[in-house]
């Protein structure tokens, strides 16, 4: 049960909670309850509602009555995937932003141990924390071996070789996408495609030093969709997700160029584009492999029991 809260005095919260979200209502509530449940108050979540057509605007509109820190919004039609993350930034007032899904949740202390981690150092930009994954069948796992230092350095190139080899892996150890970032950068222009979102981690890493909060402080649902739903989530052609790679490492070259390193930095910055398009062509050969392996597998167990 939501306790009704003072309104606010007009100042601009610390931070923004972003809830993007369209037919959540099944999952809703204890996420904007884990929100307003944060043991810091200077806060406002804002809960940006893509067309829903089930119950989550009531739902949500519940909540906004009873505490002012809930700021709603409702687009008429569907928007989009990505449009709807980045409506929900834009309409954010706070110094810092942290985007969250609707059945992701937050630990009390999330929020203060945030800000206590940008107040040891203004240079950051974005702090991350320890998530929690839970799959469909509720089983939780939490990998605790990240090592922040490479993404704490005053080098943007160092910082963004150490991003890049971090998403080459399936699951990467931290999400900068839900981490907590500076609201400047959290509202720069994003472009709708295929791993968006590992460009963006990239632009987040060449923004400035990270930060991170050694504790499990966060949770998300963990999903694997293939790339043929994501390509429709975001409303993206369906040649694009085939050459996916090829058209991310185009669009991470263009921000290197927009960048403003030097020309040194940027030839160091392109050499590490290289190494990651390699990479990420290797483990691609490899998981074909282990498919047909599994596949060849299972035939040869099928014809041995068949044979029996």
């Amino acid at each position: 049960m939501v306790t009704p809260q003072p309104g606010r005095t007009g100042r601009r919260p610390q931070v923004s909670i972003a809830l993007p979200v369209r037919n959540g209502a099944d999952t809703l509530g204890p996420v904007v309850e884990s929100v307003l449940a944060q043991t810091c108050t200077d806060l406002e979540l804002v809960i940006s509602d893509n067309a829903s057509t089930d119950g989550t605007e009531d739902l949500c509109r519940r909540f906004a009555a009873v505490d002012p820190r809930v700021v709603y919004r409702r687009h008429p039609a569907n928007v989009g995937l990505l449009n709807n993350f980045v409506s929900a930034a834009e309409t954010a007032t706070g110094t810092y932003l942290r985007w969250i899904g609707d059945d992701d949740w937050l630990e009390p202390e999330f929020v203060a141990r945030v800000l206590a981690a940008f107040g040891e150092d203004p240079r950051r930009v974005l702090v991350t924390t320890e998530l929690v994954y839970r799959d469909e069948a509720g089983v939780e796992t939490l990998d605790a071996g990240y090592d922040p230092s490479a993404m704490a350095s005053p080098d943007p190139v160092h910082r963004l070789g150490a991003v890049l080899r971090m998403l080459t892996n399936d699951v990467p150890v931290v999400d900068p996408v839900y981490g907590t970032i500076r609201r400047d950068l959290a509202t720069i222009p994003r472009k709708n495609m295929m791993r968006e979102d590992q460009v963006f981690a990239a632009r987040l890493a060449l923004g400035g030093p990270w930060g991170h909060v050694a504790a499990p402080l966060a949770g998300r649902r963990r999903t694997d969709d293939p790339p043929a739903k994501i390509a429709r989530l975001l409303g993206v052609p369906e040649w694009r997700r085939h050459v996916r790679v090829l058209l991310q490492c185009r669009e991470l070259d263009h921000r290197v160029a927009q960048s403003p390193l030097d020309a040194a930095q940027r030839r160091r910055a392109r050499a590490e584009l290289v190494r990651f398009y390699a990479r990420g062509k290797r483990n691609a050969v490899r998981r074909r492999v282990a498919d047909v392996e599994r596949l060849t597998g299972r035939s040869l167990r099928v014809a041995s029991e068949a044979a029996r």
